[in-house]
């Protein structure tokens, strides 16, 4: 793994800040747009920035297996799996709206352990890689907000995350309502990998994710521990590894028993949430 990593490393953030800077190139020109599944939309930058991104990963890992938001999966399952989500954010994207990013993460053994987020229109480069840290534009960050700064648990701003697939569903309704009447704001940017790096730099104080496993979440996952977060399931068990229905919690150590309580699980029943939220 030793030898892979700088290689990694290097190769993603190449790839990303080529499929970014293609990206906002074609931002105010045609992107000839598409709808998928559940109203999700798709553009011709999509599939461009993919393909270049899937090329710089085979050249240099051609027997690496990579699970890719457009194209899905390639190779044979090994010790290493890339993740790769050319363009976080298409739905703002082809409104104009100018919050969209890359994300890429490599998985050894099921663990997240780098993660490369680029903010496309900002030009900002996150890299998080596992027991060294999360820097931003090469500069050093853990700044997972206290939260004190903004007037204590109901004063703060906390980034809402829900799968595609989870639409109108009932529960996540009520939770969503939950949270905005309970914090400050409650964002849903539609660029998930973008409000990880809003918790990491300690522009958000917390996030809430729900059901939503896409190909930008462990980066997120990982930039956002790397800098100082403490991730935990709806049972409050610490969320490692990877799981195809994650229910999330992310935030500064110190909340994590308030943001629980929110959701509505006694201490002694936290074991048993997740298996009944299905």
């Amino acid at each position: 793994m030793e030898k892979i990593l700088p290689i990694a490393r290097e190769l993603a953030i190449k790839a990303a800040i080529k499929a970014g800077k293609l990206a906002k190139h074609y931002f105010d020109k045609d992107k000839e747009i598409s709808e998928k599944e559940h109203g999700d939309l798709v553009t011709m930058v999509d599939h461009l920035a993919e393909k270049e991104i899937l090329s710089e990963i085979l050249r240099h890992f051609p027997n690496h297996q990579i699970r890719s938001e457009e194209m899905g999966w390639t190779g044979e399952e090994g010790e290493w799996l890339w993740l790769v989500d050319p363009l976080d954010g298409t739905n703002n994207y082809a409104i104009g709206l100018p919050i969209y990013g890359v994300s890429i993460t490599l998985i050894y053994n099921k663990q997240p352990v780098l993660g490369v987020i680029y903010d496309s229109h900002l030009e900002d480069l996150y890299i998080a890689e596992k027991g060294k840290g999360t820097s931003r534009n090469g500069v050093p960050i853990s700044e997972v907000s206290t939260a004190f700064k903004r007037k204590g648990f109901r004063g703060m701003t906390v980034g809402w995350i829900q799968g595609h697939h989870v639409q109108k569903e009932a529960r996540a309704l009520d939770l969503k309502q939950k949270l905005d009447l309970t914090f400050k704001r409650v964002l849903r940017l539609w660029a998930p990998s973008l409000l990880w790096c809003m918790l990491a730099r300690g522009d958000l104080d917390g996030i809430v994710l729900y059901n939503s496993e896409g190909d930008d979440l462990y980066a997120g996952i990982l930039m956002a521990k790397e800098a100082g977060a403490t991730v935990v399931d709806f049972s409050g068990n610490n969320f490692e590894g990877m799981n195809p229905e994650p229910y999330i919690i992310a935030c500064n150590p110190k909340y994590i028993d308030d943001f629980l309580s929110l959701i509505g699980v006694p201490p002694g029943s936290r074991q048993h949430f997740n298996e009944n939220i299905r």
